[in-house]
């Protein structure tokens, strides 16, 4: 990390923001890269200097959504079958049935939720392509969980003062919350799913 982090340090604010917008495109594409580590330093960095939080949220915005689109892009080119080649450990037969059921029974709501998961996040886009769901629709809910997760993230290194420790313990613990709060979404909609089917027969 003190390597990761003096590295940041030596680079004017443009290439700065540069790197954060390389790093949340690449994370997912080349998962499991650790962007949120990359994207924090280099906001923290930011903040040190002439940076402003604005600029390094709206450099990982750009990054991220972009990267996922391109997935989402790939996933709704190649579907499925694809999917499983490029991500053998993840989709088995019974994980791949048990994501295309939930992604739709749920839809966007599933799209808004994963892309808070950080154990399956990367895979959210590919998948919403894959499964038919609308461009527009799955932009604006990737948009949607980025700029929520990301303005924590920028807001949490503009406000770490000098300690760069603290930033990323911060940063993890939030990341645990907002993923029990997901999970927790997630759930409820299945049961209130399932409740509103058992009402209609």
């Amino acid at each position: 990390m003190h390597d990761l982090l003096s590295w940041l340090g030596t680079l004017p604010t443009p290439l700065l923001y540069g790197a954060i917008l390389v790093a949340a495109f690449v994370e997912n594409v080349f998962p499991p890269l650790p962007a949120d580590t990359v994207i924090a330093l280099g906001a923290f960095i930011a903040a040190r200097g002439n940076g402003t939080a604005f600029a390094a949220w709206g450099a990982t915005m750009i990054g991220n959504v972009g990267g996922a689109l391109l997935m989402f892009r790939l996933g709704q080119r190649f579907g499925m079958p694809w999917l499983e080649h490029r991500f053998p450990a993840v989709f088995t037969g019974a994980s791949t049935q048990a994501l295309t059921e939930r992604f739709n029974r749920q839809g966007i709501l599933a799209v808004v939720v994963s892309r808070f998961l950080p154990a399956v996040r990367a895979i959210v886009p590919p998948v919403a392509g894959a499964l038919g769901i609308r461009t527009l629709r799955a932009a604006v809910a990737m948009s949607l969980a980025s700029g929520i997760w990301y303005g924590v993230v920028c807001w949490l290194a503009f406000h770490a003062g000098v300690n760069a420790e603290l930033l990323l313990n911060r940063i993890a613990e939030q990341q645990r919350l907002i993923g029990v709060v997901a999970a927790v979404v997630a759930v409820g909609g299945v049961v209130i799913f399932a409740w509103r089917r058992r009402s209609r027969s």
